[in-house]
């Protein structure tokens, strides 16, 4: 399969677990208030975190080739889902179950290691995205965003990119313009 890289050499041993899926844009793979059964590896294609909040779409987060993905409350806490996970473009991702997960972190302190190092490096992204929005105007946090994640500028609709900025389409728009 040779879905893992350098990075990842210890998971090429647990490949055999994983299940490959290509999907099309805008495939969901997890509903908000749902529980999740499986973790996902993006091998290509971008995903994006969303909720609703009022009936308008809200997008928080977006996912790359190499990076996994997964709702952690949900998937290892077995609570309902606080959001969506949906493709955005074309994608091929590997997924996971539960129990082989467990059966991973059990049989690999390298990867245990990893998994907890994802997710401290994940809370530490969250709190500055909490920050940011509290701190930053909109052009600063736009100006954030193409300094330390070009490739989401290159690869979001645009739509999705406002929606993560916290302003309207037309807002972020005229900040481009002003670029």
């Amino acid at each position: 399969m040779g879905i893992f890289k350098n990075q990842f050499s210890e998971w090429t041993k647990f490949e055999n677990l994983f299940q490959r899926q290509e999907i099309p844009a805008k495939t969901i793979l997890l509903n908000e208030d749902e529980k999740s059964k499986k973790a996902f590896f993006i091998e290509k294609g971008c995903l994006r975190l969303c909720f609703n909040n009022n009936g308008k779409d809200i997008t928080f987060q977006f996912f790359f080739e190499n990076e996994f993905v997964s709702s952690i409350e949900s998937f290892l806490g077995d609570q309902l889902s606080m959001f969506t996970i949906e493709s955005i473009e074309p994608s091929i991702i590997h997924s996971i179950t539960k129990k082989d997960f467990q059966f991973i972190l059990e049989n690999s302190e390298i990867i245990k290691t990893q998994v907890e190092e994802f997710t401290f490096q994940r809370l530490v992204l969250y709190q500055k995205l909490f920050l940011s929005r509290i701190k930053h105007n909109p052009e600063r946090r736009y100006a954030e965003l193409m300094k330390t994640n070009p490739e989401i500028i290159l690869r979001v609709p645009q739509h999705y990119i406002a929606s993560f900025l916290g302003i309207t389409s037309v807002s972020l728009s005229r900040i481009r313009n002003r670029q």
